[in-house]
């Protein structure tokens, strides 16, 4: 595997017609179940300007020797291999996104265990090609849920309502496996410090961008074979028994906790934030901390919003209770 990033870059980019190059930033653990088919869904991406970051947390199975064995098949250059900080996934992805040395035009996080289809980076690069390179722009798409033999029962919810600041505030909408970043989305993810004790890499990242009135994309087409099955870290939340175990969590306080902890950061790194956007940062704090009636006056009556209607009904009680 490649020792030297820079020239990497340099070898795969003038290997292809000018596609911009994609780095592929990948956390692995004990993945030996289901890397290889993430591997090889890599590729068999229509578009092959890629690189792959690999950021390891410590695996001790054959997580490893999968890797290796993929970057003598597609070229040892294209694959470069980190120790991972270990301090969970969260801090792993980050890990990779401040990593100065990967450098590349676009950046797309990756599970161990899902399956990219073909057109994953195609049709998200299209986008980006689309939006002004010096403003923050974020793809993110619906995925399509397989279970743990491949085979596929549903999809992720479908989310109508625009992606913005007022909605980031109280809900995270792409997954962090569908999301695609420009360059100016990295330096301000990178700007912050990956030691932050950030609890979910994708919401931050969201919270971030629309803050910051970045260009955002959700597409309601999955590209991305979302596996549900034990292991997973982080679950899918579209079936009714997810949306049950999430009100549970709701009522012992989980999601104040994680509310609480963002206020903090966007605190501490209030820079990012566009004067309106700060207003409207005020704004969800005084409501999350006033008396009972103000604070269901509030949320009904305020700009900010979940994605579905049973979401917002959640989101008003759940506030009645000082439970957001």
């Amino acid at each position: 595997m490649g020792e030297s990033p820079a020239n990497n870059i340099e070898q795969i980019t003038s290997s292809v017609n000018k596609e911009p190059l994609v780095a592929i930033l990948l956390c692995t653990y004990n993945g030996q179940e289901f890397l290889q088919e993430q591997l090889d869904s890599f590729a068999t991406q229509t578009h092959r300007n890629w690189a792959l970051y690999v950021s390891d947390d410590g695996s001790t199975d054959a997580t490893l020797e999968i890797i290796a064995q993929f970057a003598k098949k597609v070229g040892e250059h294209k694959v470069t291999l980190f120790k991972g900080p270990r301090k969970g996934f969260a801090a792993n992805f980050l890990s990779l996104i401040h990593h100065n040395e990967i450098t590349a035009d676009y950046y797309a996080f990756s599970d161990q265990d899902d399956i990219w289809l073909p057109k994953k980076l195609e049709v998200a690069t299209k986008w980006l090609n689309t939006q002004d390179a010096n403003v923050s722009a974020l793809y993110c798409s619906r995925t399509i849920l397989i279970d743990a033999k491949g085979k596929v029962f549903g999809k992720s919810d479908l989310f109508l309502r625009p992606p913005s600041f007022a909605n980031a505030l109280v809900q995270s909408i792409g997954g962090g496996n569908t999301m695609v970043l420009n360059r100016a989305a990295r330096n301000l993810i990178s700007a912050h410090s990956p030691d932050d004790g950030i609890i979910s890499h994708d919401w931050w990242v969201y919270i971030l961008v629309s803050g910051n009135e970045g260009a955002i994309q959700y597409d309601s087409t999955g590209h991305v074979l979302y596996r549900q099955h034990g292991g997973n870290l982080v679950g899918m939340n579209g079936t009714w028994m997810a949306r049950v175990k999430r009100a549970i969590l709701l009522f012992r306080g989980r999601f104040r906790r994680w509310n609480d902890h963002h206020e903090l950061l966007i605190t501490s790194h209030i820079g990012f934030l566009t004067p309106n956007n700060f207003q409207l940062f005020r704004q969800f704090c005084l409501v999350r901390q006033c008396d009972f009636f103000a604070r269901v006056r509030g949320l009904k009556n305020s700009p900010f919003y979940r994605q579905t209607r049973l979401g917002n009904m959640g989101l008003v009680i759940g506030n009645a209770f000082k439970k957001v």
